[in-house]
This record gives structure tokens, sequence and C-alpha cells, in this order.
């Protein structure tokens, strides 16, 4: 298959630069392929679209203010994008995209908020290798000096409320780059409620880095090559989905994310309880191990994330919803609406 085969057309006044008024306000498209059904609702109608057999599972990940504004010792501007930190005996060290009028070359070193130093110690492809220069551990002074990470498609400086809007309720081991955006839409109240219904509830961690915006730049997909993140399925997650199969209920991921997760947890054939890199690319022709059900938002044309979906509810069933999405005026991408898709080749649920 071709990038684009995967490929729509979207208005740039559907890209979704704010947050909506709360968290479930958004709109959700409900889709199922078995039956070719599309129907538009609000989210806080998900509830009714749950059974009690059911469990969604979570991405924990909390996304880092990972964007720096620096400065050379010749003067040019540096912007810095933390991928990871990597704590080590002789420091912390990080691994970041630089955006400079030209590439630093190794032993530059660069101030950070006229607070902190970096230092260039190498490269590997697009990713530069730094040391921090402090102290103070560099967790801690990206906290304190960083500024939220927000997607390339979102032509504006973050501010102070993306701190809380840009981050799920739910957020807990720090890491990612980019939030799980599907998770944007759940408030406190909802989460509640869902429990209430007696769905079970679990998390994963996927943390996001900065390669989930980079496009497919090959003709044939299968020649992609997928970065790599970090990822935990704990045993609770395990035991939870087998009692959720084993109770005729769904495994519903919240995420392309949990998805990754749950599949690159089941390479063998059986979910285990897995932590480590994973760099799984899922496309059309793919057999889903542990998935039933998706939440997910609207992705860019030609991208990893769109063909996932594709794999997940059929591509020409997609690319139609797509279609009906943009005519509907629904809001794309990570402040934008969200979608219920069944698994087209699931017989649960």
């Amino acid at each position: 298959m071709r990038k684009q085969d995967f490929q729509f057309q979207l208005p740039d006044e559907l890209i979704a630069c704010e947050p909506s008024d709360n968290r479930t306000g958004s709109r959700l498209m409900l889709l199922d392929p078995l039956e070719n059904s599309i129907k538009d609702q609000r989210f806080h109608q998900l509830l009714d679209y749950l059974q009690p057999d059911d469990c969604l599972i979570f991405n924990n990940t909390r996304v880092i203010p990972a964007r720096l504004n620096g400065t050379r010792e010749s003067g040019g501007k540096v912007e810095i994008l933390v991928e990871r930190v990597i704590p080590e005996t002789d420091g912390d060290y990080c691994i970041a995209q630089l955006k400079a009028s030209n590439s630093p070359k190794p032993g530059t070193i660069i101030e950070v908020a006229h607070q902190f130093s970096l230092q260039v110690v190498g490269r590997e492809k697009a990713f530069f290798r730094l040391k921090s220069l402090a102290n103070q551990p560099l967790s801690e002074l990206i906290e304190q000096f960083g500024s939220m990470p927000l997607p390339p498609y979102i032509k504006r400086e973050a501010k102070d409320f993306d701190r809380q809007r840009y981050q799920t309720v739910y957020a807990q081991n720090a890491g990612a780059v980019a939030a799980p955006t599907a998770g944007l839409h759940f408030d406190a109240a909802l989460m509640q409620q869902i429990q209430q219904k007696g769905i079970g509830i679990d998390f994963v961690t996927l943390h996001v880095g900065a390669g989930t915006f980079s496009p497919v730049r090959v003709e044939q997909i299968k020649d992609h090559e997928m970065h790599s993140e970090w990822f935990e399925v704990p045993q609770s997650v395990v035991d939870l989905v087998t009692k959720t199969r084993a109770n005729g209920g769904r495994v519903i991921a919240v995420g392309t994310t949990s998805v990754r997760c749950l599949e690159s947890a089941s390479v063998t054939g059986e979910l285990l309880a897995t932590r480590g890199e994973t760099d799984i690319f899922i496309y059309p022709g793919y057999q889903f191990q542990s998935v039933d059900a998706l939440i997910t938002n609207f992705h860019l044309s030609e991208s990893t994330l769109m063909m996932l979906v594709c794999a997940f509810a059929g591509k020409d069933f997609m690319l139609e919803a797509y279609d009906h999405a943009i005519a509907s005026e629904y809001r794309f991408f990570s402040y934008g609406d969200s979608m219920f898709i069944q698994n087209r080749l699931s017989r649960t649920g």
C-alpha cells in the first residue's frame, strides 16, 4: 500500500487550536464497520454505549513541558524539544530535537532561560544528545522552565491553561512530549460514572515521543521506519482483559497509544505483562489480538495513526467517515472531537 491511499483534504479552519469549553463537551462520532453505520453524538453520551462487562484501558503517561528556549554562546536562538531524560552516573542527559539557524556541533553550549546550560555531546539521526551542566535534576528544571509542547499544527504559543488542558485528568507517569489525546475528553465525573456502571478501568503507560508527528516519507508504507517509545502493560491490565474477554465484554482502548501498548504486549498471541521499547507499526492487514473497540481523535492525513485506524475499521469505511466528519465540520486533531470505533473483525459486544 502507498501512503497516498490514506490521504484526505482537510480545510485549515477545522483544525482545533483551542480546547472545548469543557472536556466532555466535544462531539463523538460512533462508527460500526460491521453495520456500515456512522452516527453523530456528544462525548458525554459515551456512557450510553458502554456495557457493564466492558473494560476501558487508558494511557496514564504525563506530558512534560518539554519545549525549552535556549541561546548559544554566539547569541543564536535554539528551540529545544526534549524527547526523554536519561539520568546517568556522570549527570543528567536528554535526547532532543533542536531547531536553530544551523545545526549545533558537539561541544556547543546552550543556555536555557538564563538559568542553566546544556551541552551538545552527540547526534543520532534527527535527535541530539545533550548533557545538563546544572547541579539540579534536569527533570525538575524542565518542569520549572519548559512550556507545553503543543503539536506543530497548533499555530500559537502554549498558554497557561495548556498545562492543564493538554493533559489527561488521570496523568501520572511523566515522560510524554505529546498528549494521548483521546483521553483529554474524560473528566473526573465521567470516570466515576463509568466505574459506577460496573465497567472495568485500568492503565497502561506509553510515553508518546515527538516522532508521533513525523510524516511518512516513503512511498510504500511497509518501508516506513517507526520511532521507538517506552511502554508498560502491568499484570493488572492482563488480568482485567482476561476477565473481560471471559465475560463476553469488549476491551476498549482509549487512544491509539493504548492500542499500541496492548498489541505490543500481545505479539506472542497472548497478552503478557510487558515493559520496554516498542516500534510496532499497525497498518491494514494487521490482525488485532487484544482490542475490540477504540476511542480516538481524528488523525493527520497519510499518518501512521490514520493507517492504524484504517487497519482497525477498514480503509474505505474510515475514509468515508472522515469525509462525513469534514462535511459535518467536526474539529480535528489534538484539541478536536473524537470517535468510538468498533473493530470490524470483532465478534464481541
